[in-house]
């Protein structure tokens, strides 16, 4: 399994050696991104070899970085549903939509990927105490990995988190602090302490290996649609790994021969109280400024500012794509049209996608004959606090 050739920085191109414990480039302070012997990958590992596996993400062991088998954490992470929502299709008059269903995973996001991902490698590389800060999801999948794997987990969440995400956190052993402000303010509340008692954060794009595991949805979308590629992937963005991810397996599936040069229209989708990177793409610019007053149900997408700015925009724009603010009412419709046509709970993030794909339909930027993935990224049940005055109805 030791296909990793080095660590490069995204921005200034530095090399670093892949068996050491790194955050970010020590030169730049920008992410590490990590690569692999492709030419080695394509002699050791077919699409065919990959079908006769187990459905989780360690079926495309060859291109994540832990190195010995023995290290993998694996909860049966990945390998979600990718569904075609017909019924949906039928209401909004376009037959040619999916929805991938990545409530299905064992922590009930999405970010069960990358988190098992990263803390199969800290642990491989010796790391005994990993912190994150979140909104949420990230520091639930990080809790049970960590538990998984007898690490110290330390999790920072803004005080107005709903309950739900405390109390899972603390099940699994977590020791969890509440921070007043935003997910930013936890960052730096995390920062500090990592450095203070050396721990390991694990942050969105703060450490190589989260964006390894995201990719997986890249691969699994392929090799789902049997090896090819839609039209248009819509995807809520936060942090915006998942779309960085995605963009690198594509690149990777490219060449190892397993897809063609064709790439899906990539569109970022953000609330409207919380918007850095469709302001910053909509004003041409290849860094977002961070947002002020953010505000938004979707906790996952209330970031002021995203550390991988500049490749989210990079990607949207190297793939023809946009970025769309929509609003928590049209999120809130979204939920309810889901769940009705599809009987898909889904979370506020992934319900965003179906708001933007509506506004695309409208502007006549999505064609009849494209086909669209929207992702749904966890499941539904995590923001019950939503419906509360329904429940008072």
């Amino acid at each position: 399994m030791k296909f990793v050739n080095y660590l490069q920085c995204s921005m200034c191109g530095k090399r670093f050696e892949p068996n050491h414990i790194w955050n970010r480039c020590r030169f730049c302070g920008k992410p590490l991104i990590v690569l692999y012997d492709l030419n080695r990958i394509r002699k050791a590992v077919t699409q065919k070899d990959i079908a006769r596996r187990p459905p989780n993400i360690w079926r495309y062991r060859e291109l994540l970085p832990v190195q010995n088998a023995d290290n993998i954490l694996c909860l049966g992470e990945g390998f979600t549903p990718l569904l075609h929502a017909t019924s949906l299709g039928q209401t909004l008059g376009f037959h040619r939509i999916y929805i991938k269903e990545e409530g299905q995973n064992p922590t009930g996001s999405f970010k069960a990927r990358g988190l098992a991902v990263a803390i199969s490698r800290a642990r491989e590389l010796g790391v005994k105490q990993v912190s994150i800060p979140s909104a949420g999801n990230a520091a639930v999948a990080m809790g049970a990995y960590a538990a998984l794997g007898g690490l110290k987990a330390f999790v920072y969440m803004p005080r107005d988190v709903p309950k739900t995400f405390v109390i899972e956190c603390i099940a699994t052993g977590a020791q969890v602090q509440l921070v007043d402000g935003l997910i930013t303010d936890c960052n730096q509340k995390a920062a500090v302490d990592a450095y203070r008692f050396g721990r390991f954060d694990v942050s969105t794009l703060n450490e190589p290996y989260r964006i390894e595991g995201k990719k997986t949805m890249g691969f699994e979308l392929a090799e789902q649609m049997g090896w090819e590629l839609p039209e248009v992937i819509i995807y809520p963005t936060g942090g915006g790994t998942g779309m960085i991810g995605m963009w690198k397996a594509f690149e990777e599936m490219e060449k190892l021969g397993w897809i063609g040069s064709k790439r899906p229209r990539m569109v970022t989708v953000q609330a409207e109280g919380c918007a850095p990177i469709v302001k910053a793409f909509k004003e041409g610019k290849d860094f977002a400024e961070p947002w002020r007053g953010a505000k938004t149900i979707a906790d996952g997408l209330r970031v002021p500012a995203a550390i991988g700015d500049f490749l989210i925009l990079q990607t949207l724009r190297e793939s023809h794509g946009t970025a769309v603010a929509v609003l928590d009412d049209e999120i809130m419709d979204a939920i309810t049209l889901m769940s009705r046509t599809q009987g898909i709970f889904v979370c506020p993030e992934g319900a965003a996608t179906l708001a933007a794909f509506r506004r695309l339909r409208e502007l006549n930027w999505i064609k009849d004959n494209e086909t669209v993935v929207l992702f749904n990224t966890a499941s539904g049940l995590k923001y019950m606090h939503l419906w509360t005055e329904e429940l008072r109805g």
